[in-house]
């Protein structure tokens, strides 16, 4: 049911059992997948909507970038399947750095959280009460960000990392951990998440040990990274972090 008080760009390709509440605004270039329900007083424009997304009152999405260098280029956000986004959310599309923000499949975005231009959000990410994403983050699958964190610009999360609230978080985070404090600092494995994932107590025993090498060990991090591809190198869970080390640019999140 698309509401009479709803305005649709003539542009806007509007899927199969759609819902449009009161008020809401679909500008130009959008496309709202199959089962959507986007409530009152929400606008969109410049977006990928998938289907069976759930968009609550007054959110903003895919709307111009909070950087003084855009320009107006034609830009884009892309927001997966059965993402949840809550009220007053803000998803910013992209700038002509990537062209694109990309936000994943089954997401949930919690009141007046924001996702700034360029970012690329992974799958089953959760973003609580008023936290905050800067532009060209990127977060893996199944990390959880608590409320009112701040993310610093071009900083990256592992998969399955949890985020405590408040946390400040300037440094890059390697999978699997929990982290929190101003500046947030390492507080070992989120070892609920790595059992609620079901991953097998072998492997939580290969990550507890590759975290052991790199941060007590008193080797130099591209020393710890060569034991770990030494003694480790077989987990895929260990790889995760390997690889993610060799990737960062900011450098790695550490315990205290």
């Amino acid at each position: 049911m698309i509401h009479s008080t709803a305005i649709i760009d003539k542009s806007a390709v509007i899927g199969q059992n759609v819902e449009i509440g009161p008020y809401s605004v679909i500008g130009p270039d959008t496309v709202i997948g199959d089962g959507t329900v986007i409530s009152s007083h929400a606008t969109i424009e410049c977006a990928n909507i998938g289907k069976n997304c759930k968009i609550f009152p007054h959110a903003s999405i895919g709307l111009a970038p909070q950087d003084l260098k855009y320009a107006g280029e034609k830009t884009k956000l892309f927001v997966g399947d059965g993402t949840t986004v809550r009220e007053f959310v803000t998803l910013n599309r992209g700038t002509s750095a990537s062209g694109q923000t990309v936000i994943g499949k089954n997401c949930l975005f919690m009141a007046c959280s924001h996702v700034a231009h360029d970012c690329i959000v992974g799958d089953n990410v959760i973003v609580a009460n008023c936290a905050a994403i800067a532009g060209h983050v990127e977060i893996g699958d199944g990390v959880v960000i608590g409320g009112f964190a701040g993310m610093h610009q071009f900083t990256k999360v592992g998969k399955n990392v949890i985020i405590g609230a408040g946390s400040m978080v300037s440094m890059d985070i390697i999978p699997y951990m929990q982290a929190q404090g101003d500046r947030a600092t390492l507080f070992g494995l989120n070892l609920i998440g790595l059992k609620r994932k079901r991953v097998p107590i072998a492997e939580i025993e290969n990550i507890k040990h590759a975290y052991k090498i790199l941060f007590a060990s008193h080797l130099i991090l591209n020393d710890a990274v060569a034991k770990i591809e030494e003694d480790l190198g077989n987990s895929i869970y260990v790889r995760d972090i390997i690889d993610f080390i060799k990737k960062s640019q900011r450098g790695i999140c550490r315990p205290k």
